[in-house]
């Protein structure tokens, strides 16, 4: 379908294209450029860790992350059922069994009291979801819980790079996070991801398991020299035009940010009085808006926008439905009644409404006075 307002749209410009362009017209070094080394020694700055290692896309990064922490068969990792289905698969690509926790009904991520009562013997690490730009404002929570049950916080980070909570950046709490630079993401390089940790020890392992196990002791595309291979791994490699464009909108992550807070700010002024709920952006939350998520009354009145809203050419998007719901872990896995009340309540009521940073007013206008006439 042709929408006439679509639910995002990539903002680029001509520093993008060169960057692309330049890697191309090299004729070389597509597989293990420069670029590679300079996105992850720029992401690591931004974000405030040690180090940084970039991913085919946010997926690959989340299992290899599990695997450096030698999670496997036998052991459990505490999830969210309200989250993209891979933050849950990554756990099953080990080998170990999700657990799904309930989630917080402000800003959508994990309880720590539902968290708390899932920790068994068998769990090694909680994996909280940043929903939708927003930090989860229990994390410090979560972190706490972590500390004393001497288990792994890391963080699904993939919709919140650049998001912070109380002047700390999203990406810091956990021993070590995932961002994602997917087509609709805060930045993008329409796939790709990447890993930001302290450690040194993780960062290592990390490197072997996303090329083959191979021990490189300088580029493997530009040496004759013979590279041992040492354990296990995979091909999760970036490509060097992907990391070049990845870093060109890095470049540019303030400006990118600040334009979808201008639009979400625009929203939320337009759709006052409406009912509506939105996520947070005050108290000490920064919410970077990777997507423009409103809560409705329930699930009848959000279907019945998203139905108006398909009629008047404007795509909403559902995210997300829980993961414990869907056909494979009903079914497959064989995941019933898990007590997930808010879980359950949120997903029937989250419509994501279109969001991109140069996104017109007349754009923001149409679906507003669309929302308004619906509700009315």
């Amino acid at each position: 379908m042709k929408w006439k307002v679509p639910l995002y749209r990539i903002y680029s410009d001509e520093a993008d294209k060169k960057a692309v362009t330049s890697v191309i017209e090299r004729g070389m070094s597509w597989a293990n450029g420069p670029e590679i080394e300079q996105l992850e020694a720029q992401l690591a700055r931004y974000s405030g860790r040690k180090y940084a290692l970039s991913f085919n896309n946010g997926t690959s990064a989340l299992h290899a992350m599990l695997l450096a922490y030698g999670i496997g068969a036998g052991d459990e990792v505490v999830v969210p059922s309200f989250t993209f289905i891979s933050t849950c698969n990554s756990v099953l690509f080990t080998g170990a069994t999700p657990v799904f926790a309930d989630i917080e009904d402000e800003t959508c991520g994990l309880d720590p009291e539902s968290v708390s009562q899932q920790i068994t013997s068998k769990t090694k690490a909680i994996l909280p979801m940043h929903y939708a730009g927003c930090p989860a404002k229990k994390i410090k929570e979560l972190k706490e819980l972590c500390e004393e049950k001497e288990i792994l916080l890391l963080e699904d980070a993939a919709e919140a790079l650049g998001a912070s909570l109380d002047g700390k950046k999203v990406g810091t709490f956990g021993q070590t996070s995932m961002f994602s630079f997917c087509a609709n993401k805060v930045i993008t390089s329409g796939e790709g991801g990447a890993l930001v940790t302290d450690s040194e020890e993780v960062y290592q392992k990390l490197k072997l398991i996303r090329s083959h196990g191979r021990l490189e002791t300088e580029n493997y595309f530009d040496s004759t020299a013979y590279m041992d291979y040492v354990a296990l791994g995979y091909n999760f490699r970036i490509p060097t035009m992907t990391a070049a464009l990845a870093l060109s909108q890095l470049n540019k992550i303030e400006k990118i940010i600040e334009m979808r807070r201008e639009v979400a700010e625009t929203y939320k002024s337009k759709l006052a009085g409406s009912n509506l709920k939105f996520l947070p952006s005050d108290q000490g939350i920064f919410n970077v808006y990777q997507m423009f998520t409103v809560m409705l009354q329930g699930k009848e009145q959000r279907d019945g926008l998203q139905d108006y809203l398909e009629e008047k050419g404007v795509m909403s998007r559902v995210y997300f439905d829980p993961v414990n719901e869907t056909h494979f872990y009903r079914k497959v896995l064989g995941y019933s009644g898990e007590n997930l009340p808010v879980t359950k309540e949120v997903s029937e009521k989250v419509l994501s409404l279109p969001i991109f940073p140069h996104m017109p007013k007349e754009d923001i206008n149409y679906v507003c006075e669309n929302i308004l006439e619906y509700l009315r």
